[in-house]
C-alpha cells in the first residue's frame, strides 16, 4: 500500500486533420484557405468557425487572432470540434465522483473495482491531513483498517462463492461486495475524452479557489498541458498564486 499526494495527468491522444479532404471541399466551392497552426484541433476549430460565415481566405489570417476573436465573442460551439484524450491517475474516488459530473463534452472510462483486485490498492492523502502528524496517524489507521477489512472480505466471499463455476464471475462477485468498505481515498484511474469548450468550463469551475484542492491540482495540470498543446484556445488563462500558497486559474473570457 502506497500513499499518493500528487495526481498525474497524461495527454495520450489528439486530433489529426485530413488536409486533402478539406482542400477538396474548398476547391469544389471555389474557395482557398491556409492557416499558420500545426495543431489539428486548432485548425479544425478555425475551419468550423470560418464555415459559419464562409470566411475562408478572408479577414484574420492568423489562427491565434482568429480563435482569440472566437473566444472574445463567446462563439464557444466552434471549440467543441477540438478533442483531446487524457489518462488521469493517482487520484481518489472522491475526485472522480466530482469529475464525472462534467457530462457535456466529456467521455469517461474508469477503473472497475468489480474486476480489479484492490488488495494492493494505493490511497490518496489530502495535504491538509498529511501536514499534521496527529491527523496523518489517525487517517493512516483508518485506511489500514479498511484495507485489511477488504482483503478479509474478499477471502471470505471467495469461499462463499466457491461453487460458482466461472472463475472470473467468482472474483467479480467477491470484489463487488468487498469494495463497500473501501474509502473514497482509494486510488483510481480514469480515461477522459473532452472537447475544447468543455475543458475551458472544467478549468474555470475546478481551478478556482472554491474547488476541492485535489481536483484543482488536476485542473491546473490540464490547463498547463493545454496551454502548450493549444495556446490559441487556452492562452488567455493566467495561473495566480493565492495567499495560502495554492494556485488558481483566471481568465477575462469566462463561459465561452
Amino acid at each position: 500500500m502506497n500513499i499518493i499526494r500528487e495526481p498525474k495527468v497524461y495527454l495520450v491522444g489528439r486530433q489529426s486533420v485530413d488536409d486533402a479532404a478539406i482542400d477538396s471541399f474548398l476547391s469544389e466551392y471555389g474557395m482557398a484557405w491556409q492557416t499558420d497552426t500545426e495543431v489539428g484541433a486548432e485548425m479544425l476549430a478555425e475551419a468550423a468557425g470560418r464555415l459559419c460565415y464562409l470566411s475562408y481566405g478572408k479577414g484574420r489570417k492568423d489562427n491565434r487572432q482568429y480563435l482569440d476573436n472566437i473566444i472574445e465573442s463567446k462563439h464557444g460551439s466552434v471549440l467543441e470540434h477540438a478533442v483531446w484524450n487524457f489518462i488521469i491517475a493517482g487520484v481518489s474516488r472522491s475526485l472522480t465522483h466530482e469529475l464525472v459530473r462534467h457530462r457535456a463534452g466529456f467521455g469517461y472510462s474508469q477503473l472497475s473495482q468489480r474486476y480489479v483486485d484492490e488488495s494492493t490498492a494505493n490511497f490518496i492523502e489530502p495535504d491538509v491531513i498529511a501536514e499534521d502528524e496527529q491527523l496523518h496517524a489517525r487517517w493512516l489507521r483508518a485506511i489500514k483498517a479498511a484495507h485489511e477489512a477488504y482483503a478479509e472480505l474478499v477471502e471470505g466471499l471467495a469461499a462463499k462463492y466457491k461453487d460458482v463455476p466461472d472463475r472470473t464471475q467468482r472474483r467479480k462477485l467477491a470484489r463487488q461486495a468487498a469494495r463497500s468498505v473501501l474509502p473514497n481515498a482509494t486510488e483510481t484511474m480514469i480515461f477522459v475524452t473532452a472537447n475544447g469548450r468543455a475543458l475551458r468550463h472544467f478549468i474555470e469551475m475546478r481551478a478556482s479557489e472554491w474547488a476541492d484542492v485535489e481536483i484543482r491540482k488536476v485542473a491546473l495540470q490540464i490547463l498547463r498541458i493545454m496551454q502548450k498543446e493549444a495556446p490559441s484556445m487556452f492562452g488567455d488563462y493566467a495561473v495566480v498564486e493565492l495567499a495560502d500558497g495554492t494556485e488558481v486559474a483566471r481568465t477575462p473570457h469566462e463561459k465561452v
